[in-house]
C-alpha cells in the first residue's frame, strides 16, 4: 500500500495493490479530473512530482509526444510503484455529491437526428431522484455486469427527469437496442453521476465551447446553465458534425443568442452536406476565430480524434493548460480496452 499526495493542497490517500491513482482518490472521496478512463483521452494528466508508477492494464495513448522532462502521469492507468506527489487539479465542486445506482423508467423517446435518439429517464417509484452537476455523465449498468457511459444533456430538473442524447454506433449492441427496441415504460440501471467535467464558475473570462456530434449533450447542459445565472461572460458556441442533419438542436442553440452575449457557430465537415453552413473542422474554425486563446476558457466534449486534435492546438494557441476542460469517452472502457488490446497486438 502506497500513499498519494497532492502538492498543492496538501491532501493524502492510500492506493491498494493494483488500485490506480484515480480509482483510490475517488475512494477516499477526492474528486481528481477524469472522463474516458482508459488512457487515452488524457484529462486525468498531472504532473509527478516525486515516486515512481506502472501502467499494467491500458498503456498510456494520451501521453504520447510529451516530454519525459514534463513527468506527466496519467492517473486513470497509474498504479504507484512507491509513494508518489503529484500535481493534480481538484474538482472539489464534484466531491459532496453522492455517486449511487438507482433504477430509472423510459418517459420519453424521440428522434433527433436519422441515428440520434433523445431518451428522458424518471426515477423508478420509491427512488429519490439523482442530483449531478451539468456535464457529468451516467452509466447504463447492462445484465452483464458491463457498463455503456451517456452523458447526462441537462442540469438537475425538480421532477427528477434526466435527458440523454443516444447515437446509434453501427454494430453497437445497447445502441441498436435503444435504438431499435426501447420503449416508453421500460427500465433501465444507471449509476451516477460520474465525470469533472462541470461548470467552473471562479471568473469572468470569455468562454468557448466546442462539441463534436453528440458530445454536444454535455455542452448544452453547461451552457444552459450558464445562461441561468444570467451570465455576461461572452460564449462563443461551436458545433461540428458531418451533415446538418447531425445538428439536431440547432434552432434551440440558435435561440440561446437571444438571452446572452453568446454567439453559435454550426460547422460542418462535409461540404456536400453543408447546406450553406460554414464548411471544415470545428477545431480549425475556433482557430480561425481566435488565434489566441490565452484570455479564454474552453469546453470541448466529443470524439477522442476532436479532443486530442483541440488540445494539442489550443494549448500552442495560448491557451493556459488549467482553463482547458473536456470530456472524450466515445467508446465504453470494456470497448476501448478491446480496440487497445488490438493496437498493442499490431504493435508486437
Amino acid at each position: 500500500m502506497f500513499t498519494v499526495t497532492l502538492n498543492q493542497s496538501g491532501r493524502q490517500f492510500t492506493v491498494d495493490p493494483d488500485e490506480t491513482v484515480l480509482e483510490a482518490a475517488q475512494r477516499a472521496g477526492i474528486a481528481l479530473p477524469y472522463s474516458c478512463r482508459a488512457g487515452v483521452c488524457g484529462s486525468c494528466k498531472a504532473t509527478l512530482v516525486q515516486g515512481q508508477c506502472s501502467y499494467p492494464r491500458n498503456p498510456p495513448l494520451a501521453l504520447a509526444g510529451t516530454s519525459p522532462r514534463q513527468h506527466a502521469v496519467l492517473l486513470c492507468q497509474a498504479v504507484p510503484t512507491s509513494d508518489l506527489v503529484i500535481e493534480a487539479r481538484e474538482v472539489t465542486s464534484v466531491e459532496d455529491i453522492a455517486r449511487r445506482q438507482l433504477n430509472v423508467i423510459v418517459a420519453e423517446k424521440r428522434v433527433l437526428a436519422p441515428d440520434v435518439v433523445g431518451l428522458v429517464l424518471q426515477p423508478a417509484d420509491g427512488e429519490p431522484r439523482l442530483n449531478w452537476l451539468p456535464g457529468q455523465y451516467l452509466d447504463v449498468l447492462l445484465d452483464d455486469g458491463r457498463r455503456r457511459p451517456f452523458s447526462i444533456a441537462s442540469g438537475p430538473q425538480a421532477s427528477g427527469a434526466i435527458e440523454m442524447h443516444v447515437r446509434h454506433v453501427a454494430g453497437g449492441g445497447f445502441t441498436s437496442w435503444v435504438n431499435d427496441s426501447l420503449k416508453v415504460g421500460d427500465t433501465l440501471r444507471i449509476e451516477g453521476p460520474l465525470g469533472t467535467f462541470v461548470p467552473r464558475e471562479d471568473a469572468e473570462r470569455p468562454i468557448i465551447f466546442m462539441a463534436g456530434g453528440t458530445g454536444f449533450a454535455p455542452v448544452k447542459a453547461i451552457v444552459e446553465h450558464f445562461l441561468d445565472l444570467g451570465t455576461q461572460r461572452p460564449m462563443d458556441v461551436y458545433w461540428g458534425a458531418r451533415s446538418v442533419a447531425d445538428l439536431y438542436l440547432k434552432e434551440m442553440a440558435r435561440g440561446w443568442e437571444m438571452r446572452a452575449p453568446l454567439r453559435f457557430h454550426p460547422v460542418i465537415s462535409d461540404a456536400e452536406q453543408a447546406d450553406g453552413l460554414r464548411v471544415g473542422l470545428v477545431h480549425e474554425a475556433v482557430l480561425d476565430d481566435h488565434p489566441d486563446l490565452s484570455g479564454h476558457d474552453v469546453y470541448m466534449s466529443g470524439p477522442p480524434a476532436m479532443i486530442d486534435a483541440g488540445r494539442k492546438l489550443f494549448l500552442g494557441a495560448g491557451l493556459p493548460e488549467d482553463r482547458l476542460y473536456y470530456d472524450s469517452f466515445e467508446y465504453a472502457p470494456d470497448v476501448l480496452a478491446q480496440i487497445l488490446a488490438g493496437r498493442a497486438g499490431v504493435i508486437e
